[in-house]
């Protein structure tokens, strides 16, 4: 059933039970009817014993008369044979030889036995019952032996399964059809909406709103919300692209520009001169390529299960290395502290370590221009990490305070290298692990605090 429809499936798994059952029903039936059909041959049997008997005695012994006889097997069936014996055994009239009763055979005065057995070859249902007659020509005890074959008894409870089989047939063919017409109806919506969603253009990323069942609603509501974090992708990729053909529009222009001007410098050290810039404006594009990848990239991982194990104390201090050797070059001065008991935290690696990358470079570029200082504390709480840096800078003006987290802002122009990333996906990181950071207020530089929560 893993290529089928549902139509089909819904319509096998009501079918197939309704299968089961109607073959329970009708085994259950066959027996009830061949109960109630041995049930009524056995007294009708035990009516002709009865008869048999009584005629017997009024004939004084004589054999019963062919018209009685041609009547019992019209009315029965099957041909009847009987048996009466007197006294002790004494033969008195009919067939000589009665079926042999079974070994654990027990019969009352009074009280018919039935039972089945083997005469000729043939199998045959019996009675014994025995009375005791005031007749002079008996005198006591008298046996009597009645039985008749079944072969009309099997042929009576075959035209019964025969008609339980044509009657549950019938029921499960109507069923059937009664299933598939239901199904096709209540499946009606579902085609609908199936319709109204073929016919919709690529671009329509709207919620459905059209009316279903309450047993789909649920399967409409994630499709929903599936269309909207599809339009947020689209508007975050388009976004994406503008911001990338606005901000490397004017760094390729420029590269272009430098390098045609290189070529028709006058002498070589005017050649040197403008080759350096061209360089250096090549590797500020590269870097505004750079971060905005980063940025693609840690917005592109969100809701994606790329969490593991890390241990913070070691990824800090393997990110503050380099940057001690930017900074003794610099005349800076670098220091890292941990406070509380250092745990594993749950956290994406990789989008992370740029995130702390980009703090420490932040600091750098606009904290120690001409010397100065760097603190990175580590604070690991109850419920959550707090990575903190601050750096010795001029600190950052309180008007630019709620835009310095947007992309490609910068406080000013200045010739630092930077373009206006790096705080944008500090935020994003911290977002993607359900944190925030934010600026503290410090009489002394710029303080930055990321904090993460420490997932249990």
């Amino acid at each position: 059933m893993k290529h089928w429809s549902l139509r089909s499936r819904l319509f096998v798994l009501i079918i197939f039970p309704l299968i089961i059952v109607a073959c329970c029903a009708g085994a259950v039936r066959f027996v009830m009817a061949e109960h109630m059909s041995q049930r009524l041959y056995d007294n009708t049997l035990l009516a002709v014993a009865l008869t048999i008997s009584r005629d017997v005695v009024l004939s004084e012994g004589d054999v019963l008369t062919e018209n009685l006889l041609e009547s019992l097997t019209n009315a029965l069936g099957d041909p009847v044979y009987y048996r009466i014996a007197g006294p002790e055994g004494r033969f008195v009239t009919g067939y000589s030889e009665a079926p042999p009763l079974p070994r654990d055979a027990k019969v009352l005065s009074g009280v018919p036995y039935f039972y089945d057995t083997i005469n000729l070859g043939r199998r045959v249902r019996a009675v014994t019952l025995r009375e005791f007659i005031a007749e002079p020509q008996f005198g006591g005890w008298v046996t009597v032996d009645v039985w008749q074959t079944v072969k009309q008894r099997d042929a009576f409870s075959l035209e019964l399964l025969s008609q339980s089989i044509v009657l549950m047939a019938a029921v499960l063919v109507a069923a059937g059809l009664l299933v598939w017409f239901s199904i096709n109806l209540g499946l009606r919506p579902l085609l609908q909406l199936r319709e109204a969603i073929a016919l919709r253009s690529s671009n329509d990323l709207g919620p459905i709103r059209r009316k279903v069942p309450k047993e789909v609603r649920n399967l409409v509501g994630a499709m929903n919300a599936l269309f909207g974090r599809l339009a947020e992708a689209f508007d975050l990729r388009d976004a994406f692209i503008s911001d990338a053909a606005h901000q490397l529009r004017n760094p390729i222009a420029a590269i272009q520009a430098q390098a045609e001007a290189a070529t028709t410098a006058p002498d070589e050290a005017e050649l040197r001169a403008r080759v350096a810039v061209l360089a250096e404006t090549a590797r500020a594009t590269g870097r505004l390529t750079q971060q905005l990848l980063s940025m693609e990239k840690a917005q592109g991982r969100r809701g994606l299960d790329t969490r593991s194990e890390v241990d913070l104390v070691a990824l800090l201090k393997e990110r503050c290395l380099p940057l001690a050797e930017t900074c003794m070059r610099k005349g800076c001065d670098v220091s890292f502290d941990v406070n509380g008991a250092p745990v594993l935290v749950s956290i994406d690696e990789i989008m992370m370590s740029e995130a702390i990358e980009n703090l420490l470079d932040n600091a750098v570029r606009y904290g120690c221009v001409d010397g100065g200082e760097i603190s990175v504390r580590l604070t690991f709480a109850q419920d959550h990490v707090i990575i903190r840096v601050q750096d010795s800078g001029p600190g950052i003006p309180a008007d630019a305070r709620e835009r310095l987290f947007d992309r490609f802002y910068r406080v000013q122009d200045d010739a630092s290298g930077g373009c206006g990333l790096g705080l944008a996906i500090v935020r994003d990181v911290a977002i993607g692990h359900r944190g925030q950071v934010h600026i503290v207020d410090s009489e002394i530089g710029a303080v930055f605090e990321m904090r993460i929560p420490i997932a249990t």
